[in-house]
């Protein structure tokens, strides 16, 4: 990675961290406690991102090679997660598992934007400008459920205690147990799709960046030195 690009790597991963800190205090300095948001996906997949971005960081900074690409696809997917449900479902009033969005002060407001579109997009555009292409496979795009997979049976096996769940598709008291697992299945399919996604775009930023092959037919071999045109 060139000089400038470390620079403006370093930029957007300092951005990415700061947006996670700040939004997930001026969320905490509303009604809910720092203990009340890490139940939600939202927070965790904030957190996970924000760690992975300051150590992303230092890398660049340190001019050392990248993380794992299909680690950082990963932590991706799951920031892009938060941001798509957020927008299209939770705060969709035409979605059926639409969420009551109350009157938020200043601060908590901006928190909520924080970390359900700024830091979505802030990670997205560092993973398309400055990962490593070409190394993504399609295979990851199940590996990467792992982390949702396992996020849902903490937040039903939470529920049984507390009798509360952090979000409507997967609130066994309401929808039953049938209910959740018809939910989990079709979110587990778009989040497989949404990987499936990141891997194509990894494979055509690959191409693009590699230019066009030797045998491309629009690639004209000429003898060294003659003019063109």
């Amino acid at each position: 990675m060139s000089l400038r690009r470390r620079r403006a790597a370093v930029v957007f991963r300092l951005a990415v961290v700061i947006s996670v800190v700040a939004g997930i205090v001026l969320t905490a300095l509303g009604p809910a406690t720092v203990t009340g948001l890490l139940p939600y996906f939202t927070i965790q997949s904030n957190v996970a991102v924000g760690l992975f971005a300051g150590y992303a960081c230092w890398l660049a900074w340190r001019d050392r090679p990248e993380p794992p690409s299909a680690l950082k696809g990963a932590v991706t997917l799951y920031i892009t997660i938060t941001g798509v449900v957020y927008h299209l479902v939770l705060a969709n009033p035409a979605s059926p598992f639409a969420m009551p969005q109350p009157d938020r002060a200043l601060g908590e407001a901006l928190g909520n934007q924080f970390l359900h579109t700024v830091v979505p997009l802030l990670a997205v555009a560092d993973w398309a400008l400055f990962d490593r292409r070409g190394r993504l496979r399609p295979r990851y795009a199940a590996w990467w459920l792992a982390f949702p997979l396992s996020y849902l049976g903490f937040a039903l096996v939470r529920g049984l205690v507390v009798d509360r769940y952090p979000y409507p598709f997967i609130d066994a008291g309401e929808l039953g147990y049938d209910g959740v697992g018809i939910s989990a299945v079709l979110f587990a399919v778009a989040f497989w799709v949404l990987g499936l996604v990141f891997v194509g775009v990894d494979r055509v930023l690959d191409r693009v960046g590699r230019g066009p092959a030797p045998d491309d037919p629009g690639v004209v071999d000429r003898p060294v030195g003659e003019p063109v045109g």
